[in-house]
Protein backbone atom coordinates (compact mmCIF):
# COMPACT_ATOMS: atom_id res chain seq x y z
CA UNK A 1 0.00 0.00 0.00
CA UNK A 2 0.91 3.50 -0.68
CA UNK A 3 0.14 6.82 1.18
CA UNK A 4 0.80 10.39 0.11
CA UNK A 5 0.46 13.02 2.51
CA UNK A 6 2.65 17.21 2.29
CA UNK A 7 3.55 19.46 4.81
CA UNK A 8 4.29 22.86 4.59
CA UNK A 9 1.75 24.19 2.74
CA UNK A 10 0.12 25.63 5.18
CA UNK A 11 3.56 27.42 6.35
CA UNK A 12 4.27 30.66 4.94
CA UNK A 13 7.59 30.32 5.22
CA UNK A 14 9.43 27.33 3.00
CA UNK A 15 8.50 24.93 0.01
CA UNK A 16 6.03 22.39 0.67
CA UNK A 17 7.18 19.09 1.19
CA UNK A 18 5.33 15.88 -0.69
CA UNK A 19 6.07 12.59 0.96
CA UNK A 20 5.07 9.15 -0.33
CA UNK A 21 5.33 5.51 2.29
CA UNK A 22 5.00 2.45 1.03
CA UNK A 23 3.82 0.72 4.38
CA UNK A 24 4.62 -2.99 4.28
CA UNK A 25 8.79 -1.92 3.25
CA UNK A 26 8.73 1.37 4.97
CA UNK A 27 10.06 3.06 2.31
CA UNK A 28 10.05 6.45 2.30
CA UNK A 29 10.80 9.10 -0.52
CA UNK A 30 10.00 12.97 -0.60
CA UNK A 31 10.09 15.90 -3.00
CA UNK A 32 9.25 19.47 -2.48
CA UNK A 33 7.58 22.61 -4.15
CA UNK A 34 10.10 24.85 -5.09
CA UNK A 35 8.85 28.71 -4.03
CA UNK A 36 8.55 30.07 -7.47
CA UNK A 37 5.36 28.38 -7.70
CA UNK A 38 4.43 30.20 -5.02
CA UNK A 39 4.79 33.77 -6.50
CA UNK A 40 1.90 35.94 -7.24
CA UNK A 41 0.98 34.94 -10.97
CA UNK A 42 2.16 31.22 -10.66
CA UNK A 43 0.32 31.18 -7.40
CA UNK A 44 -2.90 32.70 -9.33
CA UNK A 45 -2.09 29.96 -11.97
CA UNK A 46 -1.87 27.16 -9.36
CA UNK A 47 1.02 26.24 -10.37
CA UNK A 48 2.03 24.61 -7.45
CA UNK A 49 -1.03 21.85 -7.99
CA UNK A 50 0.39 20.51 -11.02
CA UNK A 51 3.94 20.25 -9.81
CA UNK A 52 2.62 17.67 -6.98
CA UNK A 53 1.79 15.37 -9.79
CA UNK A 54 5.26 16.27 -11.54
CA UNK A 55 7.14 15.43 -7.73
CA UNK A 56 4.60 12.16 -7.30
CA UNK A 57 5.37 10.89 -10.64
CA UNK A 58 8.80 10.79 -10.04
CA UNK A 59 8.64 9.26 -6.77
CA UNK A 60 6.29 6.52 -8.04
CA UNK A 61 9.00 5.98 -11.01
CA UNK A 62 11.71 5.00 -7.94
CA UNK A 63 9.04 3.30 -6.04
CA UNK A 64 7.87 1.34 -9.26
CA UNK A 65 4.01 1.72 -8.02
CA UNK A 66 2.14 -0.31 -9.85
CA UNK A 67 -1.58 0.70 -11.35
CA UNK A 68 -3.49 -2.04 -9.30
CA UNK A 69 -1.34 -1.37 -5.91
CA UNK A 70 -4.07 0.31 -3.15
CA UNK A 71 -2.92 4.33 -2.64
CA UNK A 72 -4.33 6.35 0.43
CA UNK A 73 -3.87 9.69 -0.25
CA UNK A 74 -4.47 12.64 2.06
CA UNK A 75 -7.23 15.20 1.73
CA UNK A 76 -5.96 18.46 1.62
CA UNK A 77 -7.08 20.46 -1.43
CA UNK A 78 -2.74 20.57 -2.34
CA UNK A 79 -3.34 16.66 -3.73
CA UNK A 80 -6.88 18.39 -5.76
CA UNK A 81 -5.18 17.74 -9.54
CA UNK A 82 -3.23 14.68 -8.18
CA UNK A 83 -6.36 13.11 -8.03
CA UNK A 84 -7.58 14.04 -11.35
CA UNK A 85 -4.50 12.90 -12.26
CA UNK A 86 -4.31 9.26 -10.81
CA UNK A 87 -7.68 8.65 -12.31
CA UNK A 88 -7.00 9.33 -15.89
CA UNK A 89 -3.82 7.27 -15.17
CA UNK A 90 -5.86 4.50 -13.92
CA UNK A 91 -4.29 4.27 -9.79
CA UNK A 92 -6.18 2.14 -7.29
CA UNK A 93 -6.76 5.35 -5.29
CA UNK A 94 -8.77 6.68 -2.36
CA UNK A 95 -8.37 9.73 -0.11
CA UNK A 96 -7.92 8.87 3.75
CA UNK A 97 -6.73 10.36 6.99
CA UNK A 98 -3.10 10.27 6.82
CA UNK A 99 -1.12 9.14 10.96
CA UNK A 100 1.45 7.24 11.97
CA UNK A 101 4.97 6.66 10.05
CA UNK A 102 4.37 8.41 7.00
CA UNK A 103 2.52 11.68 9.05
CA UNK A 104 6.04 12.30 11.47
CA UNK A 105 8.45 11.62 8.32
CA UNK A 106 6.64 14.30 5.74
CA UNK A 107 6.40 16.45 8.90
CA UNK A 108 10.22 16.09 10.18
CA UNK A 109 11.12 16.39 6.06
CA UNK A 110 9.85 19.66 6.29
CA UNK A 111 10.95 20.68 10.18
CA UNK A 112 14.41 20.17 8.42
CA UNK A 113 13.70 22.01 5.25
CA UNK A 114 12.79 25.45 7.88
CA UNK A 115 15.76 24.56 9.90
CA UNK A 116 17.77 24.67 6.77
CA UNK A 117 16.29 28.07 6.47
CA UNK A 118 17.22 29.60 9.64
CA UNK A 119 14.49 29.26 11.52
CA UNK A 120 15.44 27.95 14.94
CA UNK A 121 14.96 24.23 16.04
CA UNK A 122 13.53 24.91 19.05
CA UNK A 123 11.25 27.52 17.43
CA UNK A 124 10.01 24.77 15.97
CA UNK A 125 10.74 21.63 18.31
CA UNK A 126 9.03 23.11 21.47
CA UNK A 127 6.17 25.18 20.30
CA UNK A 128 2.89 24.09 19.75
CA UNK A 129 2.13 26.44 16.71
CA UNK A 130 5.50 27.07 14.88
CA UNK A 131 4.39 27.74 11.54
CA UNK A 132 1.83 29.84 12.56
CA UNK A 133 1.32 32.99 10.07
CA UNK A 134 2.00 35.54 12.82
CA UNK A 135 4.39 33.61 14.36
CA UNK A 136 6.58 33.32 11.10
CA UNK A 137 6.11 36.93 10.40
CA UNK A 138 8.32 37.91 13.41
CA UNK A 139 11.06 36.08 12.39
CA UNK A 140 10.47 37.63 8.70
CA UNK A 141 10.66 40.61 9.87
CA UNK A 142 13.93 40.72 12.10
CA UNK A 143 15.55 40.05 8.91
CA UNK A 144 13.22 41.22 6.17
CA UNK A 145 15.85 41.60 3.05
CA UNK A 146 16.75 37.84 3.38
CA UNK A 147 14.13 36.09 4.91
CA UNK A 148 11.28 38.00 2.57
CA UNK A 149 12.80 35.47 0.00
CA UNK A 150 11.69 32.33 2.06
CA UNK A 151 7.80 32.94 1.90
CA UNK A 152 5.00 31.89 -0.01
CA UNK A 153 4.42 35.29 -1.79
CA UNK A 154 1.33 34.73 -3.64
CA UNK A 155 -0.59 34.14 -0.58
CA UNK A 156 -3.07 36.90 0.32
CA UNK A 157 -1.86 36.98 3.25
CA UNK A 158 1.31 38.22 2.52
CA UNK A 159 -0.03 40.36 0.01
CA UNK A 160 -1.90 41.86 3.18
CA UNK A 161 0.94 41.84 5.98
CA UNK A 162 4.38 41.83 3.82
CA UNK A 163 5.01 45.01 3.11
CA UNK A 164 4.42 46.49 5.96
CA UNK A 165 6.43 49.51 7.81
CA UNK A 166 8.74 49.22 10.15
CA UNK A 167 9.63 51.65 12.94
CA UNK A 168 12.92 51.22 14.05
CA UNK A 169 14.82 52.19 17.25
CA UNK A 170 17.36 51.79 19.77
CA UNK A 171 17.00 51.36 23.58
CA UNK A 172 17.62 49.31 26.72
CA UNK A 173 16.42 46.04 27.30
CA UNK A 174 14.85 45.56 30.68
CA UNK A 175 13.54 42.20 29.86
CA UNK A 176 15.72 38.97 30.75
CA UNK A 177 13.84 36.76 28.66
CA UNK A 178 14.44 37.64 24.90
CA UNK A 179 16.27 36.17 22.07
CA UNK A 180 17.82 37.98 19.33
CA UNK A 181 15.05 37.06 16.63
CA UNK A 182 18.18 37.75 13.76
CA UNK A 183 20.77 35.36 15.21
CA UNK A 184 18.79 33.54 17.48
CA UNK A 185 21.37 34.34 20.70
CA UNK A 186 20.31 35.61 24.08
CA UNK A 187 19.95 39.32 24.73
CA UNK A 188 22.02 40.11 27.94
CA UNK A 189 19.93 42.23 30.15
CA UNK A 190 20.22 45.85 30.18
CA UNK A 191 21.93 45.52 26.90
CA UNK A 192 21.35 48.01 24.34
CA UNK A 193 19.01 46.47 21.27
CA UNK A 194 17.20 47.27 18.06
CA UNK A 195 13.61 48.05 18.29
CA UNK A 196 11.63 46.79 15.40
CA UNK A 197 7.65 48.11 15.42
CA UNK A 198 4.97 46.84 13.01
CA UNK A 199 1.56 46.70 13.00
CA UNK A 200 -0.15 43.53 11.51
CA UNK A 201 -3.46 42.06 12.76
CA UNK A 202 -2.11 43.75 16.26
CA UNK A 203 0.80 46.44 17.14
CA UNK A 204 4.46 43.97 17.03
CA UNK A 205 7.72 44.81 18.75
CA UNK A 206 10.67 42.69 18.11
CA UNK A 207 14.13 43.49 19.91
CA UNK A 208 17.25 42.43 18.19
CA UNK A 209 21.28 43.04 19.49
CA UNK A 210 22.12 46.17 18.29
CA UNK A 211 24.36 45.56 15.45
CA UNK A 212 22.54 42.39 14.25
Amino acid sequence: MIEIDDAGSGSLVGQTCIGVLRKETGKYLCGFIDLKYYQPESFKQKAYLREVINITKNIFEKLKVPKKEPIIICQGYIFDLLREWLTIQGYNWRSGKIEGLLQQKVESSFASHAISLGLPENYIKYTRFPFHFHRLLKWVYADYKNRSNYCKKGWPSWQRYGYLHLDISYGILRNYHYYCLKCGKKILPKSEVKIIKYVSNRPTTLYLHKDC
